[in-house]
């Protein structure tokens, strides 16, 4: 049922709004963009306690958005640039198929 594929959709959407809605965690993925960073380096480049930068990066890697590399007792993170390209265009195609 159509319906129910709307369903899907909209909670496809909502998870990538929830990230995009988030300043902060849209200035990690800024941040990300461009290189690798670890937790303290994330924490001190947007003035965050290492404690906040690591609950947004928690939840960033937990929807799938970010890469984890371990390096001894460092962790870096990485953006993956194809996943979010899919994830905003998934998005624009759902508005688009509902707006137009």
């Amino acid at each position: 049922m159509r319906l129910e594929q709307d369903e899907s959709d909209i909670k496809a959407v909502v998870r990538i709004f929830d990230v995009l809605g988030n300043r902060t965690r849209l200035r990690i993925l800024l941040a990300l963009a461009s290189e690798e960073l670890c937790v303290c380096d994330i924490a001190h480049v947007l003035n965050l306690s290492i404690s906040a930068a690591s609950h947004q990066l928690r939840a960033l890697h937990d929807r799938e958005w970010l890469h984890m590399r371990n390096d001894g007792k460092m962790v870096y993170y990485r953006t993956d640039p194809q996943k979010i390209k899919h994830l905003l265009s998934v998005t624009n195609a759902f508005l688009e198929e509902r707006i137009a």
